[in-house]
């Protein structure tokens, strides 16, 4: 199993440009179902979870190609085997989004219930539910769901919970629905407004998106389509919070600002010079040690989840005390037991992680969890005494893109052992 090594005590400095999202490029991939042609894509991550997204559409009979300008081609018209099984579901929780298009274009679905990180429950009865309201019939037998449905019907659906991949799913499951379909309570983080967009490129009538109601007009089919993958606004804020933690400077390019804007607004509080222009953020920690700053996860347009852990390590080495507050997933703060191994005073009671900051923590070898516990234990090995060691960083493949290449080119000291 291969391990991250790192040595700590570098000040990164320099300037990168962002990776395609992978939680938008995920849904998007799963869109192609719909579609009665090919879609190409452009700006899609090399990560593990789009391999594994390639991998279920190839066994399902899905045509996946890659051109000399390292654009794919996916074509998912023809699928001949409508059944995702468990060894391909249980790596990735995102698997489910299949779920959606399948029955809306094939009127069958047969997937595994997903798996992937151990972050808290993550319910897909949201999704069934309201397959359910569009008029399929779910059945959960053996570790499956089979869906079935001679004709999706649209429906005024109120979501229970919001759920980011549950709004994705029925929001592409209700493009080939007959008549209307009302989404209320959904989720609105950007992924959201972007899967709209290659939708409605496609020849859908989605409107709504990023609003806390959705609706979609069915049409007959969907066409082909050229669609560019936007930024990763989550890798994006980890290496800004990389470079806070370590004293340092740098400036992100092919990004999406807006996006992050409670990110910015908390690295300055922390004591960051941050500029920010059309497609890029600059941060300038100056060399000074962060300020605190509490933290309350919730879903968009607030804190995000996704930027917790690295916050964590932020304020475990910052000059004071602070908060954080998990509202979103019960389980995420398995890195903090990690972050104590290397002398970070971190104490977590319910939702809450209660932070003291400290002047030095030290190298040691650390066990990855789930993919953000992966980069907050990159982030402290960034800064601590001595050398620390990664392990389990299949987690980190999963979300970003060449990670210790970036950050070498930073000017980290990071390389990748061999299994």
């Amino acid at each position: 199993m291969e391990k991250l090594l790192i040595k700590g005590g570098n000040v990164l400095d320099g300037e990168i440009s962002c990776s395609g999202a992978k939680n938008a490029a995920l849904p998007m991939i799963a869109a192609t179902i719909l579609n009665n042609e090919k879609v190409i894509f452009k700006n899609l991550p090399y990560l593990q979870d789009i391999t594994t997204m390639f991998e279920l559409l190839g066994s399902m009979g899905a045509d996946i190609s890659l051109d000399e300008s390292m654009d794919f081609s996916i074509a998912s018209n023809q699928l001949n085997d409508l059944e995702a099984r468990y060894e391909l579901v249980k790596t990735m929780r995102a698997s489910i989004l299949v779920l959606g298009p399948m029955v809306a274009k094939y009127g069958y679905a047969k997937i595994a219930l997903p798996g992937g990180c151990a972050i808290g429950s993550r319910p897909v009865n949201f999704h069934l539910d309201a397959l359910k309201d569009l008029g399929a019939t779910i059945s959960l037998k053996n570790g499956y769901i089979e869906a079935k449905a001679d004709k999706l019907i649209g429906a005024d659906i109120v979501f229970e919970g919001i759920t980011v991949t549950g709004t994705e799913n029925i929001m592409m499951a209700a493009c080939l629905a007959e008549g209307r379909t009302t989404l209320s309570n959904v989720a609105m983080e950007p992924e959201i407004s972007d899967l709209a967009d290659l939708l409605n490129k496609m020849g859908a009538k989605v409107q709504g998106a990023g609003t806390e109601v959705i609706t979609i007009d069915g049409v007959q089919s969907l066409h082909s389509t050229t669609h560019i993958i936007p930024a990763d606004r989550i890798e994006a804020g980890t290496y800004l919070v990389a470079t806070a933690v370590t004293g340092g400077k740098i400036r992100i390019n092919s990004i999406q600002p807006e996006r992050l804007n409670n990110v910015i607004e908390r690295l300055r509080m922390s004591g960051a010079i941050i500029e920010v222009e059309e497609n890029s953020i600059s941060l300038d920690m100056q060399n000074k040690r962060p300020l605190p700053v509490d933290i309350s996860t919730s879903p968009f347009p607030g804190f995000p989840t996704d930027m917790q852990a690295q916050f964590s390590v932020l304020n475990a080495l910052a000059n004071g005390d602070s908060t954080v507050q998990e509202n979103v997933f019960e389980n995420r703060f398995m890195h903090v037991q990690e972050l104590n191994r290397m002398g970070c005073n971190i104490s977590t009671e319910g939702n809450t992680a209660n932070i003291t900051g400290v002047n030095k923590i030290s190298g040691a070898q650390v066990m990855a969890t789930d993919l953000r516990a992966s980069a907050s234990l990159i982030l402290a090995g960034l800064v601590a005494d001595g050398e620390t060691i990664v392990d389990r960083i299949y987690h980190i493949d999963r979300g970003y893109e060449r990670i210790e290449e970036k950050l070498s080119y930073l000017g980290a000291d990071i390389t990748r052992l061999p299994s």
